[in-house]
């Protein structure tokens, strides 16, 4: 593969889910690749060999065409990474997957499925597909990339095939109103030559290996994108069926006690509650959080309905916010979701812990056999699934 022979690419921002694998992808249709990150990240085990600084501050070598994520956007001079991913969506023939919730999942699902039917796709996913060894693989076939309309840089994707799996208000940076991140989605859905509208499908019928109603949305949203780029629903559906989920998407890090610990990226009152409904639909026993908010912004404009969500749950500890790329706002903590959830369900088991470990541990004593325990946002609130379970003995 030879569609970037002769580039050398500098990807500002390295270890995140997205730059990796457009960095992998790139060094397998021919580029040279480096980069730079603050820190080592999981990611960067599949770019062995290549040259990678790890620093406080980004930076961007001479002679290089540098990529920057949006988290370092102006810090560095150089292309932003809606702009190259758009390159990449340019040189074969794709399917781009967009939407509030689920476009990881339905993003997997369907490289998993072009993947056992031997149509060899590329893809580019926002998180790990342990069946397909990762979260980026430069294939023959179809390219399937996971979209952002977080900054609106799904804009800048023209592909074959575009899919949107529903519509919601989350990121309240970028966005005024739902109807303004519709309008976004909507005009993106027509320009492209075919489209899919998950919200407009029934969920599929037959058993899934991943539960939840959320997922058998995700489900029939691929379905339908499969069926758009040639592949017969009876070939589809036997596959999907085996789909067994993504990484950090009710993940399950161990037991102890007769306790289960999951893992999960929600970060929305809509995919907490989606999930806690899942994990309802396998056993009797309690469910209980540990919930880490995630950005200044969505905490401040969602800190009702979050607390509305999470008392869904048997007990719940939050703990301060986890501000990514967001500077602090006066007033704006952890703390506005657990009194929503004090009045949401007045009594109701519910802890203030800043620190995620501090959570985990009040958990996991309150934690008896037959539980789980989960530990939910975007941030890195997974490593207190480990403290749990250390406090689990």
């Amino acid at each position: 593969m030879s569609k970037l022979a002769g580039r050398r690419l500098w990807f500002v921002g390295i270890g995140g889910a997205g730059l990796s694998g457009y960095a992998a992808v790139a060094r397998t249709w021919g580029a040279e690749v480096g980069g730079w990150d603050r820190v080592e990240t999981p990611y960067l085990r599949q770019l062995e060999g290549v040259e990678i600084r790890i620093s406080p501050e980004p930076e961007a070598p001479d002679g290089w065409e540098a990529v920057v994520s949006t988290a370092y956007a102006g810090r560095v001079p150089g292309r932003s990474r809606a702009e190259f991913l758009g390159e990449m969506v340019s040189l074969q023939r794709s399917i781009v997957v967009a939407g509030a919730h689920g476009k990881t999942t339905t993003t997997g699902m369907i490289a998993f499925v072009l993947d056992r039917l031997g149509q060899d796709p590329s893809f580019l996913v926002g998180g790990e597909i342990p069946q397909l060894g990762g979260n980026a693989r430069a294939g023959e076939g179809w390219l399937v990339v996971e979209g952002d309309e977080s900054d609106r840089t799904v804009e800048a994707l023209e592909p074959q095939i575009a899919v949107v799996t529903n519509i919601d208000l989350d990121h309240h940076a970028t966005f005024g109103s739902r109807a303004e991140v519709a309008e976004l989605l909507e005009g993106w859905l027509a320009r492209a030559p075919q489209a899919v509208r998950g919200w407009e499908l029934e969920p599929v019928a037959f058993p899934l290996a991943v539960a939840g109603e959320h997922n058998r949305r995700n489900a029939a949203t691929a379905l339908a994108a499969l069926e758009l780029a040639g592949v017969d629903r009876a070939d589809a559906e036997p596959l999907l069926a085996e789909f067994a989920g993504a990484g950090r998407r009710l993940e399950e890090r161990g037991q102890a006690r007769g306790v289960t610990v999951l893992d999960t990226y929600a970060h929305h009152p809509t995919e907490i509650a989606a999930d806690l409904q899942a994990v309802r639909e396998h056993g009797d026993g309690r469910v209980l959080v540990l919930f880490q908010p995630h950005l200044y912004s969505r905490t401040r404009h969602l800190a009702r309905e979050f607390g509305t969500a999470l008392v869904a749950a048997d007990a719940v500890a939050v703990t301060d916010v986890y501000p990514a790329r967001e500077e602090p706002v006066e007033g704006v903590s952890g703390k506005l979701i657990v009194d929503a959830a004090a009045e949401a369900r007045p009594g109701f088991p519910l802890a203030w812990t800043p620190d995620p470990a501090d959570g985990a541990r009040w958990l996991a004593g309150r934690a008896r056999s037959g539980d789980t325990v989960l530990t939910v946002g975007a941030g890195d609130v997974d490593r207190a699934a480990d403290v749990v379970l250390q406090a689990l003995g």
